[in-house]
């Protein structure tokens, strides 16, 4: 079979499928990370990535917005025919691995069905440089139980691809709100001093307040939000912040070996979420334009104008292992190394660290309470001079 030809059987839908052969031996190459090239995992051989004289272009968003027929990503699961073995699959990503020969397979994007991904970002850390991400991971954190060690050293990461929508915008934003002065009065207050009580003058700050309007402008570029929320995304969006910078146009190839999920958060779902980011930035803005010493913002009207998106695929090594009868997941951003994930706590080891603080306090309050005592001691009545 050709690389590229789709393979039907009967009963299947014709979903296109790609794989790509090793000249070698004839098994499925995979793509390896770092290299810009497909591996053979089984003779070693490699077959260079040909790169695309293409650019990783974006979407105007008004244009998308009033189109009368949109793509969209909840097209449910393809129906193909693994070209290795031929046995019949049912999947909801643009790629994975047959579930019967563990052949790397790429489904063929259909832009009728949903936006075609413009870039992806490939794997630049493998799944050694993943496994050793995740063991100093556990090992920085405090409170782990010393088992756990193990059980994430033997754990098997899988590679996902995850989409992301990434929105450019220019913003103007007029606000409303206080500009706030501080200055200090100084006040008389009454202190006990050796059990008798004396004046004593300090300086308490206080705070002018005085209205405060203008207009903020800022031009937000990549701006990502994931776009699935199969691997909980509040998770997935602590991976950020995502490096472009080894973005390239999205080609089949990148996929081969790793799964990679559709998007199931649409572009006006996804901007909505944009605008959320956005909005924490345009706030500090206006915080800075009022000035002053402290700001209260009242209001904020922002225009959103040259909106446009596109969508990512962003690389993760994803591990979910069991630990007390519970599952954990720990993610690994397969560009920059950055691990976030779920852990047990030791109980045990909290206990000792409470009772380790509890015993350095009262061993502070008696040094103090001796020293206290020593000194009434000397300086008392009656005392020796």
């Amino acid at each position: 079979m050709e690389d590229g030809e789709t393979r039907v059987s009967e009963g299947v839908a014709p979903t296109g499928v790609r794989t790509f052969d090793c000249v070698q031996c004839g098994a499925r190459l995979e793509y390896a990370p770092g290299g810009g090239a497909l591996q053979c995992p089984y003779c070693g051989a490699e077959q260079p990535v040909v790169m695309v004289d293409e650019t990783i272009d974006e979407h105007d968003y008004v244009t998308w917005q009033s189109s009368p027929i949109k793509p969209t990503g909840r097209t449910g699961a393809h129906l193909l025919s693994c070209p290795r073995c031929a046995a019949q699959l049912e999947t909801d990503d643009l790629s994975t691995l047959c579930q019967f020969c563990g052949a790397p397979i790429v489904v063929d994007v259909n832009p009728d069905e949903q936006i075609v991904p413009e870039g992806v970002v490939p794997f630049t850390i493998d799944r050694r440089g993943a496994q050793d991400a995740v063991r100093a991971w556990v090992g920085s954190r405090l409170f782990a139980p010393n088992r756990l060690k193990k059980v994430t050293a033997t754990e098997q990461l899988k590679g996902t691809y995850l989409p992301h929508w990434t929105f450019d915008a220019s913003t103007s934003t007029r606000y409303s709100g206080l500009r706030g002065e501080h200055y200090f009065e100084t006040q008389q207050v009454t202190v006990m001093v050796d059990g008798r009580p004396q004046q004593q003058t300090r300086q308490v700050m206080r705070t002018r307040w005085w209205p405060a309007s203008g207009a903020v402008a800022r031009d937000f570029d990549d701006v990502v939000v994931v776009a699935s929320t199969r691997l909980e995304p509040d998770q997935i969006a602590r991976l950020s912040p995502w490096s472009l910078e080894g973005a390239r146009p999205y080609q089949p190839e990148y996929l081969s070996g790793y799964q990679a999920l559709r998007y199931d958060v649409q572009p006006d779902q996804g901007l909505e979420a944009a605008k959320q980011q956005m909005r924490t930035v345009i706030l500090d803005d206006c915080r800075h334009d009022i000035g002053g010493d402290v700001q209260q913002v009242h209001s904020m009207d922002t225009r959103y104008a040259e909106l446009m998106f596109k969508l990512m695929l962003l690389p993760v090594w994803v591990a979910a292992y069991l630990y007390g009868g519970t599952t954990y997941q720990v993610f690994v951003n397969a560009h920059t190394g950055q691990v976030i994930g779920d852990r047990p706590y030791s109980i045990p080891k909290i206990i000792a660290a409470v009772v380790l603080g509890l015993i350095v306090v009262a061993v502070l309050v008696f040094l103090f309470s001796q020293q206290q005592s020593t000194g009434v001691t000397i300086g008392g009545p009656g005392g020796s001079g």
